[in-house]
């Protein structure tokens, strides 16, 4: 059953002050866990508040709306079953954040990248480097996985906060999924819309590269205004991970392997586990005393034990130096499965909002305003951040914010490709800024950042539904034609 089906079924039956009450539920839930445990919040904390939030949309709708329990369990079995790929694609990116960093394919990215990337421009470098990448695979999740976890290495050993790089990473990563032809978020916001795939990201240029420009402004700026660490202190990280990795050149025959898997565009799955089990094979070719460390000895047995370690489990290397024990110790599989436990929790509530009809009744809200085009991108741009919020994840937000304006973008004369366009400036970018999202929990969890510490500092995500409100207003490239009747 889609959640389409949901919406229109509930449509009437599901007052507004109803809706209100479980997302008011769970803005002060989450605002007390976050003030309880910080960031250590999703240990626990923010999956209690979601089914918290659950249980009384649940009970609002069944007691008070009439609504029935199969109708809800179905919904939140088909909101889970949609996030059953990205909970696949979890673990496999913690197996490659523990086996690339063991095999040493991340300290040699490192090293070489502290060798060629100048201090003062590296964060609007890291910037292009994560929206080339992305462009070309189409994936955000995979290029943070990869070269963005070697560029919050080489951010750290230059000075940098963490907030900064990571907004960097990020901002970067979401600029080329969301102009390339191989996302999958840019192909589901143009069929939404009913909108040629070309077609849309041509429109999206408008809004999307005077954000990116604005964001890469910001980060120069940064970088030139920052004071580095000194060469001594460089040349000390750089040193420590000679000591601790053999780095050579031939590492790097993981990564651009990968890359070549990702330009014949095979499923991202078979991808990163390609990605995974090369690493693994790096690991024993290259890091026999990381393999002795972890268990041991170097015997077939322990050779197998260790890299079952790498792949699923943590490991604590011991550098002699605190920050980069931090920066070299991974988790594994096992570190995921606080932020699979987060997805699931936030797939119920999403569920039962959608299934209960309240998901509908609060996006009728943003409608209510929706008069002058002005108001119907911005109407349109809120439904896609509201629906993060509430539902949890970014495919549904694009599928719903799409459904829902479609005949009213027909009905104002106004184009579908300004329909999926805002769908993108708002669903798509503002996803990972959302700590209880799939796309936020999972970036915070492999970049080791918090959402709400990165967040003012994705310049890109948050410069974008600002600019394609700007733009609406002003009118540019926006062409009317014959408006439909009722």
């Amino acid at each position: 059953m889609k959640f389409t089906n949901f919406l229109s079924k509930y449509k009437k039956q599901t007052p507004l002050w109803i809706a209100v009450i479980p997302l008011m539920v769970l803005i002060v839930s989450l605002a007390l866990v976050i003030k309880c445990f910080g960031t250590d919040s999703i240990m626990g904390g923010s999956q209690i508040a979601l089914l918290f939030a659950s249980s009384v949309a649940a009970t609002l709708s069944i007691t008070i709306c009439g609504g029935k329990w199969n109708i809800l369990e179905e919904a939140i079995i088909e909101n889970i079953r949609t996030s059953a790929s990205a909970i696949i694609i979890l673990l496999l990116i913690g197996a490659i954040s523990g086996t690339w960093m063991l095999s040493g394919v991340v300290p040699t990215l490192i090293c070489y990248g502290l060798e060629v990337i100048h201090p003062k421009v590296f964060l609007g470098v890291a910037c292009i480097i994560c929206a080339l990448v992305s462009l070309v695979t189409g994936s955000s999740w995979t290029t943070i996985a990869t070269i963005g976890v070697a560029l919050m290495g080489i951010g750290k050993a230059m000075g940098f906060s963490e907030g900064w790089i990571a907004g960097a990473i990020i901002s970067g990563a979401y600029f080329g999924d969301k102009v390339s032809a191989l996302s999958d978020t840019t192909v589901l916001a143009s069929t939404a819309s009913r909108v040629p795939l070309f077609d849309h990201i041509r429109y999206m240029l408008i809004t999307t590269v005077p954000s990116f420009c604005l964001a890469l402004a910001v980060f120069f700026v940064i970088s030139i205004s920052h004071t580095p660490d000194s060469e001594g202190q460089i040349e000390h990280i750089t040193q420590i991970l000679h000591h601790s990795f053999n780095i050579t050149p031939w590492l790097l025959i993981v990564p651009i392997l990968t890359a070549m898997l990702i330009l014949r565009k095979l499923p991202a799955l078979i991808t990163l586990f390609v990605a995974t089990l090369l690493a693994s094979v790096a690991i024993y070719l290259f890091q026999p005393q990381i393999i002795e460390f972890i268990a041991g000895d170097g015997s077939a047995l322990s050779v197998f034990k260790a890299l079952t370690i790498a792949n699923a489990s943590s490991t604590a290397l011991d550098t002699g130096d605190a920050m980069l024990n931090e920066l070299v110790a991974t988790r594994g599989m096992s570190g995921m499965m606080n932020t699979i436990w987060l997805v699931l929790c936030a797939m119920c509530f999403g569920g039962v909002m959608a299934g209960s009809g309240m998901l509908s009744a609060l996006t009728r809200l943003f409608m209510s305003f929706a008069h002058r085009t002005i108001s119907v991108v911005g109407s349109t741009l809120a439904t896609g951040i509201f629906c993060n919020l509430t539902t949890a994840d970014q495919y549904i937000s694009i599928i719903i914010t799409g459904n829902t304006f479609s005949e009213l973008y027909r009905r104002r004369g106004l184009e579908g490709r300004l329909l999926s366009r805002s769908v993108e400036d708002s669903a798509t970018v503002t996803s990972v800024l959302v700590p209880w999202n799939s796309c936020g929990m999972t970036q915070s969890t492999v970049l080791g950042v918090a959402t709400i510490t990165y967040l003012p500092y994705c310049i890109f995500n948050l410069a974008s539904p600002l600019i394609s409100l700007i733009v609406a207003a002003i009118g540019y490239k926006i062409v009317k034609t014959e408006a439909k009747n009722e």
